[in-house]
């Protein structure tokens, strides 16, 4: 670990700690003012409860003893001008792998205060927060769209570690499998072996403290089948083979909001046919569901993919602090 650098943070007056008890309804207005472009379902639905937060006493009380364990974003920085906030990241901790992780997040400046160093001032801030609560690793992520904030990360002494896309479906009774040749069946035990290291290589070790694998939802047998009745978890999965060897399979599990989850496990130099075929075979199963998400590796069988009707919401960079020494709050 690096040494620690503590920052005298009223050494910039405008700089200082989120205050959880009356910034909340300020830094969701902030929030939709700044990504409001790139707001899914989700990120509304994200701002709407962090305005209802804020004006939640017992939820408040809570969260001031809450902040450094809990993973919710219940700490972090304000930049301040003239009494209204112009500026925030978001703090998040983690625990995964036996270690201390922080997330930082929501980084947003409001556009008329762009381009004079705040965001960068907030990440920094951040980052040494991070240290000083003895952080292991230190991560963020942001879309692939958004080249200014890649180059600021790039800087600080981020570096990329994944690049994830996120896809969504609505189910659909009529879609067919027509012209593919491909039979969907479902998966047998013998096919669990390859399932679980694709699995693996598509969702890697390093982010399961951010998105943990549902192993016993997915794994077939005595044992996961009483776990999955006795949590009331439903799910589902289909494969695709040519004699004998597996193409590739599907898993889905059923969700509490309105999206569900969908675990594709192909070899990234597999049958996109076999992708396509089991992702259309999804969307007519699970027709009276509301909508399917898949987070897949960025361009691994994204035209097979989207040939099933998937598109794709957003593509963020996972980037991960290298260790390096600390920048200074300016």
């Amino acid at each position: 670990m690096a040494a620690l650098n503590t920052p005298v943070l009223n050494q910039t007056p405008q700089l200082r700690p989120l205050n959880i008890l009356r910034d909340l309804p300020a830094v969701a207005d902030l929030v939709e003012t700044c990504f409001a472009a790139t707001l899914d379902s989700d990120g509304r639905r994200y701002i709407q409860q962090m305005r209802k937060a804020g004006s939640d006493n017992v939820f408040l009380r809570w969260a001031t003893t809450a902040v450094e364990t809990v993973s919710m974003p219940l700490s972090g920085y304000v930049w301040e001008e003239n009494g209204e906030i112009i500026g925030n990241v978001s703090l998040i901790p983690y625990r995964g792998r036996g270690k201390r992780i922080y997330l930082i997040a929501n980084v947003a400046v409001r556009p008329d205060y762009r381009r004079r160093g705040i965001g960068r001032a907030l990440t920094v801030a951040a980052m040494h927060h991070a240290r000083q609560k003895r952080a292991d690793e230190i991560w963020l992520h942001v879309r692939d769209d958004n080249p200014g904030a890649i180059a600021l990360y790039l800087s600080l002494g981020f570096c990329e570690r994944a690049r994830r896309t996120t896809w969504q479906a609505i189910p659909d009774r009529g879609a067919c499998l027509d012209g593919l040749g491909m039979a969907v069946e479902g998966r047998s035990l013998r096919d669990w072996g390859e399932q679980q290291d694709w699995l693996q290589q598509a969702y890697p070790e390093h982010l399961t403290w951010y998105q943990s694998m549902p192993w016993l939802s997915l794994r077939p047998g005595l044992l996961p089948s009483f776990y999955r009745l006795f949590l009331d978890f439903e799910t589902r999965h289909w494969t695709v083979h040519e004699g004998e060897r597996l193409l590739a399979a599907l898993s889905w599990q059923a969700g509490t909001g309105h999206c569900d989850r969908l675990w594709l496990a192909a070899p990234p130099d597999g049958c996109g046919r076999a992708v396509t075929a089991l992702l259309l075979h999804a969307r007519r199963q699970l027709a009276w569901r509301q909508k399917l998400l898949l987070d897949y590796p960025a361009d691994v069988h994204a035209a097979s993919i989207e040939a099933a009707g998937f598109q794709a919401q957003r593509t963020l960079l996972w980037m991960q602090w290298n260790e390096t020494s600390l920048p200074a709050i300016t």
